[in-house]
C-alpha cells in the first residue's frame, strides 16, 4: 500500500541529445558530466529533494546503461525510500507488445500506473537536460493559488533566440492565452522551460485524448499544451528569473561550464543552502606541482597538475604534464594532457590521453575529442574539429 502524495515528479531523461555529437554516442544526455564533479541529471534531482519532493520517476530510453548505474537506488539524493523515492522507468513490454516512448507525452502516458499508485493531486513534469536551481515547492504553491489546471515555468529570453523555444503570451494575471512552439515570428519572449505542473485529473484526460489522436507527435509542447489551450482549461505561467541553461549543444554545454568560474560566478554551485548532490567515487586530494600554475579554474579531486591551467573545468583524475597548457576548456575524468601539449577552447571526453606536443583547439571554435582514445605525439585538431575514433584521426 503506497502513501498518498500531494505531488510526484516525472523526470524525462530518455532523449538522445544528438546535438552534443559524440558526447552522447554511448551516453544519455542527462548522464553527460558537468561542472567538475556532477552530471546534468544531478540538478533536477537535487532540486526535487531540496524542494521537498521525494518521489520521482525517471523515464529512460536512449543509451540507459550508464545513467541507470549512476542513478542506482537514489541514495546520493536521499531518495532510497520505501513507499516512494526514486524509480527508473524504462519502456517495457505490456500485454499488447513492447513500445518505445514516442514523445514526451507518450512517455508519461505509458507510466500513468506509476503515478496512480501514489494518488497525487498534482504531477510535476521535468526535463533531465537543464542546468539550474529551482524551488519547485514555490511553483506548486503558485499553481494552487491560481487554481490552475496546468502551470508552465517560463523565463525571459532575448527576442533573437525566442524561435528556439515554446513561446507564451499571457494576460496581466499570468494566464496563458497563446502558445506557439518554436515560432518563426515570436509574439512574446516568455519561453517555456519544459517544467510543468498539472492537476492529475486534467493530465490523465489530455494524455488519453492525445494518445487517441492519430498523427499526433505525442509531445507536450507540440500537442498537449495547444490542445489544453484550445479547450479553454486554465493555464498559467510561472515566472523564473534565476540562472537556467539548456545544455543541448556543445556551445551551451561549454558556456554553462564557463559560467561556474570566477570569484563571483554567473552560476554558483557551491551554495550550501541549495546543495547539488551527486554520486562520486572517492579520490585523493588534488596535487599541484611546484612549477604548476592554476588560474580561475575548477580542479577536482584526483587531479595532478604540473603544467598551466587557465579558465577551465577539470574533472577527477585529470593529469596535466609539465609544459602543457589547458585554457578555456572542459576536461572530463581520467584524461591525460601530455608534456608540451596545448589545449585551447576544447572539450575532451573521459579516459583519453594526449601524447607529447599535441595541439587541440585554437581559441575560437570548440574542438571536441572523444573518449578512450590515445592521440599520437604532435597531433593537431583545429577549432571546430572533432575526433571520435583513431580511424577518423588517421583519415584527416
Amino acid at each position: 500500500m503506497y502513501k498518498k502524495h500531494e505531488c510526484v515528479a516525472m523526470l524525462l531523461a530518455g532523449g538522445q541529445g544528438s546535438r552534443l555529437c559524440l558526447l552522447t554516442e554511448r551516453n544519455a544526455k542527462p548522464a553527460v558530466p558537468f561542472g567538475g564533479k556532477y552530471r546534468i541529471i544531478d540538478f533536477p534531482l537535487s532540486n526535487c529533494i531540496n524542494s521537498g519532493i521525494d518521489t520521482v520517476g525517471v523515464l529512460t530510453q536512449y543509451q540507459p546503461l550508464l545513467l541507470n548505474e549512476y542513478i542506482g537506488s537514489g541514495s546520493p539524493w536521499d531518495m532510497d525510500r520505501e513507499g516512494g523515492g526514486l524509480t527508473v522507468l524504462p519502456p517495457y513490454q505490456a500485454k499488447n507488445g513492447a513500445d518505445w516512448y514516442k514523445g514526451t507525452a507518450n512517455a508519461i502516458y505509458q507510466n500513468l500506473r506509476f503515478i496512480d499508485r501514489y494518488d497525487p493531486e498534482h504531477v510535476l513534469i521535468l526535463s533531465g537536460d537543464h542546468i539550474y536551481k529551482m524551488d519547485y515547492s514555490r511553483m506548486l504553491a503558485y499553481h494552487k493559488a491560481m487554481e490552475a489546471d496546468c502551470t508552465i515555468a517560463v523565463i525571459e529570453v532575448p527576442l533573437a533566440e525566442a524561435s528556439r523555444f515554446g513561446i507564451m503570451s499571457c494576460s496581466s494575471d499570468g494566464r496563458i492565452f497563446r502558445f506557439e512552439e518554436k515560432p518563426a515570428h515570436p509574439a512574446s519572449t516568455k519561453a517555456s522551460m519544459g517544467i510543468y505542473i498539472f492537476r492529475r485529473e486534467v493530465l490523465n484526460d489530455f494524455l488519453q485524448r492525445d494518445e487517441a489522436e492519430s498523427g499526433s507527435d505525442n509531445d507536450f509542447g507540440k500537442n498537449v499544451i495547444p490542445s489544453m489551450l484550445a479547450a479553454g482549461v486554465k493555464l498559467y505561467a510561472y515566472p523564473f528569473e534565476n540562472y537556467w541553461k539548456d545544455v543541448g549543444t556543445l556551445d551551451s554545454l561549454w558556456q554553462a561550464n564557463m559560467d561556474l568560474l570566477g570569484e563571483d560566478p554567473v552560476f554558483d554551485i557551491t551554495d550550501r543552502t541549495w546543495r547539488i548532490f551527486s554520486r562520486n567515487n572517492s579520490l585523493p586530494p588534488q596535487f599541484i606541482g611546484r612549477q604548476a600554475r592554476v588560474h580561475n579554474s575548477i580542479i577536482s579531486e584526483g587531479c595532478e597538475i604540473y603544467g598551466t591551467v587557465e579558465n577551465s573545468v577539470l574533472f577527477g583524475g585529470v593529469q596535466v604534464e609539465e609544459g602543457a597548457l589547458v585554457r578555456d576548456s572542459v576536461i572530463f575524468p581520467g584524461v591525460t594532457v601530455g608534456a608540451g601539449s596545448r589545449v585551447d577552447h576544447a572539450i575532451i571526453d573521459q579516459d583519453t590521453a594526449l601524447r607529447e606536443r599535441c595541439q587541440i583547439g585554437d581559441g575560437r571554435r570548440i574542438a571536441l575529442i572523444g573518449a578512450e582514445l590515445t592521440l599520437p605525439p604532435q597531433t593537431v585538431v583545429h577549432g571546430g574539429g572533432m575526433i571520435d575514433t583513431l580511424r577518423a584521426l588517421e583519415g584527416r
